[in-house]
């Protein structure tokens, strides 16, 4: 990478820091051109240059974010040597994630999100197939074998995370009857039994 670049990556960075400590503090509305280029010290040229506008800020923010929660989940399943114990795994380490990356988790589990994503949903699927590729391909094989229930793949897979987006979306909004930690431990159980064959 060239110094310019090195340069760019830095100034981007700076950029997509500041916009999801705004998110965190103040919501949507805290992600506005002015706060973002005052927050980060950065010029409105360069964020026009690298985003193109505030809406491809927000939209490389999701993306980043999810990328990386993809990341964490792809490795957790990985590095799990049962079925049991590969689903276990993505419960928690979602749970895992929400919890140290709460803002960043706010965003991913926002309105805001959830319009790009009911708007994007094709787009955004296919831009994180290299992701879910990996997810995809774990699960077939399990499926087949009977070690799983034999279910399409798209209902295993909310079987797996839609009980854990609920939670955590709970959690995030400051419903104080949801613990993380608890959750981390009823539900991977709970999601497996829906599983099993």
């Amino acid at each position: 990478m060239s110094p310019k670049q090195q340069r760019g990556a830095v100034t981007a960075d700076l950029l997509l820091d500041a916009a999801l400590r705004l998110y965190g503090a103040e919501g949507e509305r805290g992600i506005t051109v002015g706060a973002v280029t005052k927050a980060s010290g950065v010029s409105l040229g360069s964020l026009y240059h690298h985003f193109g506008s505030i809406d491809g800020l927000a939209a490389e923010l999701m993306h980043r974010w999810l990328s990386r929660l993809l990341g964490e989940l792809a490795m957790a399943l990985q590095d799990a040597r049962t079925t049991r114990a590969a689903v276990h795994a993505l419960v928690r380490t979602y749970l895992a994630f929400v919890q140290e990356h709460r803002d960043a988790a706010l965003l991913l589990h926002s309105a805001t999100a959830d319009r790009y994503g009911m708007a994007k949903g094709k787009e955004l699927r296919d831009a994180q197939e290299a992701r879910l590729s990996p997810f995809a391909e774990w699960l077939r094989p399990r499926v087949e074998s009977g070690e799983l229930a034999p279910l399409p793949l798209a209902l295993i897979e909310s079987l797996v995370l839609g009980p854990v987006v609920a939670v955590a979306r709970r959690w995030l909004s400051g419903i104080d009857d949801v613990d993380l930690d608890e959750a981390a431990r009823i539900l991977p159980d709970r999601i497996w039994r829906s599983l099993a064959p």
